[in-house]
């Protein structure tokens, strides 16, 4: 059996949808998966044992460039390397407009959520079947649920098997034990102060953990060396592709990190992780697995799911909520999650 699968970004939203690969091959040991995926996120796909090829869609570049996608021949190309195969089930784990483009180009019967469990209402417009999913659950569940119902097993239960074997991954040299601060995101109201990265990286080094910091973009580049600056050998990370920076993830202590994409990828590969929730809230997109621990602010406006933070309490710190998280209390959850007992 072939399926596709349609889930073309982003970070988070992908390592979602690994669990329901695990489902189902487990439940159909033959099948084999294709994958519709953002180029730049193409390693996660290929992570995964059961699917076979990769099909990348540089659909954000050709929403800036129409007119190259379209006279540069990419559109036409995509197309072709999409219609290569005739699926037993096609499925549209993103229920957008964009994905339901996508599916409807595909060859073989498409499945996706109905009209009522989808956030983009023309998306289901391009599916055969369409089921009911609540869209209360966890987003993982909820493809759970999906792929399940597309392909006719039972709905599984307990925790998610993302798939992914961390021996696969790149090594790393950096010294051991080490923990990764993932304290990048594109929202401002997400971000923990610099002062609260400090005085955490100063605990976890004192406790005997090398501090290590990513970095994506140079305003996160400049956050992580005024961190790692006030921290004992802390180390400021280069840039680095996914794979390798999954590599990095799989062999850390621990991770401490803002409602950002990589954490996701932390709880994939199993490793304890203290994921700081504020203007977001863990219930429908919280990272989700094997030690993961969810700190969460107490203000009474959070989460407000806002970009810009509305809060007159503290017009300085760039998430009042979250500074209020103290990393005392955020360590210790880390150290009691690293030692099983969170």
């Amino acid at each position: 059996m072939r399926v596709l699968v349609v889930k073309t970004s982003s970070i988070g939203d992908v390592i979602h949808t690994l669990p329901a690969l695990t489902d189902a091959r487990r439940a159909t040991p033959d099948i084999a998966f294709d994958w519709v995926v953002e180029d730049e996120l193409a390693p996660i796909p290929r992570w995964h044992p059961a699917v076979d090829r990769v099909i990348t869609v540089a659909y954000r570049r050709w929403r800036y460039r129409p007119l190259q996608g379209i006279l540069g021949g990419a559109l036409a190309g995509f197309r072709s390397r999409l219609r290569e195969r005739r699926y037993d089930a096609v499925i549209d784990a993103q229920a957008l407009y964009k994905s339901g483009v996508i599916t409807a180009m595909a060859d073989g019967p498409k499945h996706g959520y109905d009209l009522a469990s989808c956030r983009e209402k023309l998306a289901p417009l391009a599916y055969d079947r369409r089921y009911r999913v609540p869209r209360e659950g966890h987003a993982i569940e909820r493809t759970r649920r999906l792929f399940a119902m597309a392909l006719g097993y039972p709905v599984p239960q307990g925790v998610p098997d993302y798939g992914l074997d961390p021996s696969r991954l790149p090594a790393t040299d950096l010294p051991q034990p080490f923990v990764l601060l993932l304290h990048g995101t594109k929202w401002r109201t997400k971000l923990w102060s610099p002062e609260r990265w400090r005085e955490l990286g100063r605990i976890a080094a004192g406790d005997g953990h090398a501090v290590c910091l990513p970095w994506q973009t140079q305003g996160e580049r400049r956050r992580a060396e005024a961190v790692a600056g006030a921290v004992p050998g802390a180390r400021v990370l280069p840039p680095a592709d996914l794979d390798h920076v999954a590599g990095v993830l799989a062999r850390a202590a621990g991770v401490i990190a803002v409602d950002t994409g990589l954490a996701h990828l932390a709880a994939a590969l199993s490793v304890p992780t203290v994921a700081l929730y504020g203007p977001t809230g863990p219930g429908r997109t919280g990272t989700l697995g094997a030690r993961q621990v969810h700190a969460v602010a107490t203000k009474p406006c959070a989460p407000c799911r806002n970009k810009i933070c509305n809060y007159t309490g503290n017009a300085h710190a760039p998430s009042p909520c979250l500074d209020a998280l103290a990393p005392e209390s955020v360590w210790r959850r880390l150290r009691e999650a690293m030692r099983g007992t969170g």
